[in-house]
């Protein structure tokens, strides 16, 4: 099974053919392709190509899925004696991918 390693959103996700990723927000509307260049490492079987830092020519193609947010996170700070406490939550966006294709040069 062929699977690549990509950077995007300043994390690296090992991704296969078929799979659904959520990944940091991307700018870019639903059903339309993205196409990522920056491929750290292509293994298919037993051959593996690693990238310094990444592999010249190689690309993979995703189809967005969605876009919106994750579940909230609570976020809470205290003062302890001095009665203070702030409550905080956050939500992060996300867009959801569909790798369709893996290109090695």
């Amino acid at each position: 099974m062929m699977y690549a390693v990509i950077v995007t959103g300043g994390k690296q996700y090992r991704v296969q053919e078929g799979q659904l990723l959520k990944i940091e927000k991307l700018e870019v509307g639903d059903n339309h392709s993205i196409e990522f260049d920056k491929v750290l490492m292509i293994a298919d079987g037993e051959q593996v190509k690693i990238g310094e830092p990444y592999l010249s020519g190689c690309t993979v193609k995703a189809d967005v899925v969605r876009r919106g947010r994750a579940d909230k996170i609570r976020i809470i700070k205290i003062k302890r004696r001095k009665h203070h406490m702030k409550r905080m939550g956050h939500r992060q966006w996300f867009t959801e991918i569909k790798i369709t294709g893996i290109k090695a040069a």
